[in-house]
């Protein structure tokens, strides 16, 4: 009693508050710090696929990911002002004709991401074992958040809107490394091809490129765990934007 009775009335509501809050504001406080156990790519949220395939939505906070959910499905996900309102997957399911699609709703990521960032690991993992990716964007701000959500989904290795490279690399047991292709080739030429095999220890290869590839594309196929992923990009907040603005929108390819 003596604790309370030195605190205004604004400080004792603020005790009073209920264990949910508490719980939940420390969640997303933690969304907000790195990882230290550093969080490995292959590590996403534990959700059963469900039906016939599997979309997620990817965004920044508050961009509108819950309330897409509630409108396309029955699942009624929290919808409120404050950034973090989703802190886990929320499921729900599409009924399209005889289909059942699965739609998932994650945690807004943020920059940082891929390092660790929040849950940005778990979000970017869950989003490479899907059939399609839905990235929610607020309309005017829609290229800086598409670049800078597009980069944190490359650092994890996943691929948006692009086929797998064109390139097939057998290793061989000697003769260095032999390039083979019957077009020009702009960005790749002898020498940085067998600069790059030599950085991953491959000494000994025949590469046939079928493509005018990049050098980031080259490494995509050395590697091997690339995800090539199809995405639509959902603009919201459309208010916000003139209507020629709107028009322009909805042209863009994958929109």
């Amino acid at each position: 009693f003596f604790f309370f009775k030195q605190k205004t009335a604004y400080e004792i509501s603020a005790c009073l508050v209920g264990s949910e809050m508490c719980i939940r504001d420390r969640l997303r406080s933690e969304l907000l710090q790195i990882s230290s156990k550093g969080g490995k790519a292959g590590e996403g949220f534990d959700v059963g696929k469900y039906g016939n395939a599997r979309v997620c939505m990817i965004g920044f906070p508050s961009v509108g990911k819950s309330s897409l959910l509630s409108k396309l499905t029955t699942t009624q996900s929290e919808v409120a002002s404050y950034e973090f309102t989703t802190l886990t997957c929320i499921p729900g399911v599409i009924q399209y004709n005889e289909a059942k699609i699965q739609l998932l709703d994650l945690p807004g990521i943020i920059e940082g991401a891929a390092e660790g960032l929040g849950r940005g690991r778990q979000v970017i993992s869950t989003a490479r074992g899907c059939d399609l990716i839905l990235m929610v964007l607020e309309a005017d701000k829609c290229e800086d958040q598409k670049r800078k959500l597009t980069r944190e989904m490359e650092k994890m290795g996943v691929r948006l809107n692009k086929r797998a490279p064109q390139v097939q690399i057998k290793k061989t047991a000697g003769g260095g490394i032999k390039v083979m292709s019957n077009l020009r080739l702009t960005y790749l030429n002898d020498k940085n091809v067998r600069d790059i095999l030599h950085e991953y220890k491959m000494f000994n290869a025949e590469l046939t490129i079928r493509e005018d590839c990049t050098e980031d594309d080259l490494i995509d196929v050395i590697e091997g765990n690339r995800k090539y992923i199809k995405c639509l990009y959902v603009y919201n907040k459309i208010d916000t934007i003139s209507i020629e603005d709107i028009d322009e929108l909805s042209r863009r390819t994958n929109t």
